[in-house]
């Protein structure tokens, strides 16, 4: 029992994992895209970096799971991913007029309000939250709207078709991540009334 307990420690503070090098590459496409979006305009290659940051998005998960090589980082890697990924898409959309400005401010706007409950849990011992199906869900519909939006900046039946498809995704994706969003900070509140003060030793 205690070998498998240390096997499951040392297994958390791998660093080197698929999983992780999945997120870490996600992570280096959103520059990518803001200068594909921002700078000549791809958006065919836009398009192909989002959907492979979508696939990637399920598939390290996928692996964590399947080869046993989840982590702690690789638990904070992933939303963190996501969030940035979300804020590059509605910042460059919104800048391109593809999207309005409300938007691309009410998707920041619930990662600041639960960033803000940050402190709170870390003096009951958690530094995040557990990601869950919802807010997976959310993440889902918007990585689907936003590509859909781009590609229905056009003119033409395909161009149609992908705007009204693309705003059903981010309606539901918007609703679904204020949500998630709402439950987070109930959990949060659960966890306050629940869970002791953790005692801080001193430095020194």
């Amino acid at each position: 029992m205690q070998e498998d307990t240390l096997a499951d420690e040392t297994l958390a503070e791998r660093v080197w994992t698929v999983p992780n090098l999945l997120s870490l590459a996600r992570l280096a496409g959103v520059p990518v895209f803001l200068w594909l979006v921002l700078g000549p305009e791809e958006d065919g290659w836009a398009l192909v970096l989002l959907m492979v940051a979508g696939f990637t998005d399920y598939l390290d998960g996928y692996l964590a799971r399947r080869l046993n090589q989840m982590s702690r980082l690789g638990q904070v890697l992933d939303p963190v991913a996501d969030r940035l990924y979300i804020l590059a898409v509605v910042v460059g959309l919104a800048l391109r007029d593809v999207i309005p400005w409300w938007v691309a401010l009410i998707l920041p706007l619930r990662d600041l309000l639960l960033w803000i409950l940050v402190p709170i849990l870390r003096t009951r011992g958690y530094s995040a939250l557990p990601v869950h199906f919802l807010g997976k869900a959310a993440t889902f519909n918007l990585l689907y709207a936003f590509p859909l939006l781009l590609l229905g900046d056009g003119e033409g039946v395909v161009a149609t078709l992908a705007d009204v498809f693309g705003w059903a995704f981010a309606i539901w994706g918007i609703g679904l991540y204020w949500w998630a969003g709402i439950l987070y900070a109930y959990q949060v509140y659960r966890f306050v009334q629940t869970t002791p003060r953790r005692s801080v030793a001193p430095d020194g």
